[in-house]
């Protein structure tokens, strides 16, 4: 069932990976409900195309595109730094952008690319926005995970996959880190007005997989024709939780189909989640803007 129309008139988001599949999705209906949002992805004329199809859909709505490679941390911080010249508040960041590859790559900080992308972006990203989040309370976080969390786990002593690395291995990791990461920040600001959850949003068609080259995107996206949902279906989760007034107070969940479900028993070990948080924080160095 689509989602009803909520008035974010006023309100500003922030959705990486928001040039296609669930993420432009997103983008596209936060505009049409009135908000002013900011999509991020790392490629310029994917992410002006994007922009232009949502302003030419929904009126002209105020919608930004910002170019950053999230497997550079660099970049992250740059991206926080342009972010901060054209806004001084954020209502709502979803942490959608992510990567899967067949064989292990290293980003320009020299960590394992999906451990990179789906998790170390966006533990930087939210620290670094996380003063603004506060500012603007009520605000929500919403991270994007995966089913594929379950069975996963933080694997401290490989994090990087150098002994071994297997696709599916790596991907469940990164969406473990997503749930943990989630959990944990909820905790670490209960009270301030910032709610922190993780959403699954299904078997999604989307553009999941374009890093391995055309031959295995290809496979990749067959596959997700057969038996995945739409992007408009995978979205619902995320736009209930960016914009719905039932969760506005609900922090520290894992939402699927609209409804808070139990993730796996590893995504609830606070000790991992604690370490998780340690280890993230010095990967990424100083937390500082």
């Amino acid at each position: 069932m689509d989602l009803a129309p909520i008035d974010m008139t006023g309100k500003v988001c922030l959705i990486t990976g928001g040039t296609s599949g669930i993420g432009w999705v997103t983008a596209s209906r936060l505009a049409q409900f009135g908000a002013s949002v900011i999509v991020v992805g790392k490629n310029r004329s994917r992410g002006q195309l994007a922009v232009s199809r949502i302003r030419e859909e929904q009126g002209g709505h105020t919608v930004e595109f910002i170019q950053t490679d999230l497997s550079s941390l660099q970049e992250v911080r740059d991206l926080v730094e342009d972010f901060h010249k054209r806004y001084d508040r954020l209502d709502v960041l979803v942490n959608n952008a992510g990567t899967t590859l067949l064989i292990r790559r290293l980003s320009p900080d020299g960590y394992e690319m999906t451990l990179a992308v789906n998790h170390l972006s966006h533990f930087l990203l939210t620290n670094l926005l996380l003063d603004t989040l506060k500012s603007s309370a009520p605000s929500r976080v919403i991270h994007v995970s995966s089913g594929s969390h379950r069975g996963a786990e933080i694997r401290f002593n490989d994090l990087q996959s150098e002994k071994k690395y297997w696709i599916i291995t790596a991907y469940g990791q990164s969406k473990l880190a997503n749930v943990l990461f989630a959990y944990e920040l909820a905790r670490r600001v209960e009270g301030t007005g910032v709610t922190s959850n993780a959403v699954h949003p299904g078997f999604v068609s989307t553009n999941m997989g374009r890093d391995n080259g055309w031959f295995i995107h290809k496979l990749i996206r067959l596959a997700m024709r057969f038996s995945g949902i739409s992007p408009e279906e995978g979205a619902q989760t995320i736009l209930y939780l960016a914009t719905s007034p039932e969760v506005e107070c609900v922090t520290g969940k894992y939402f699927y189909e609209r409804k808070p479900v139990k993730s796996s028993a590893n995504s609830y070990d606070l000790d991992t989640a604690r370490r998780l948080w340690q280890v993230s924080e010095q990967l990424v160095g100083h937390l500082a803007s």
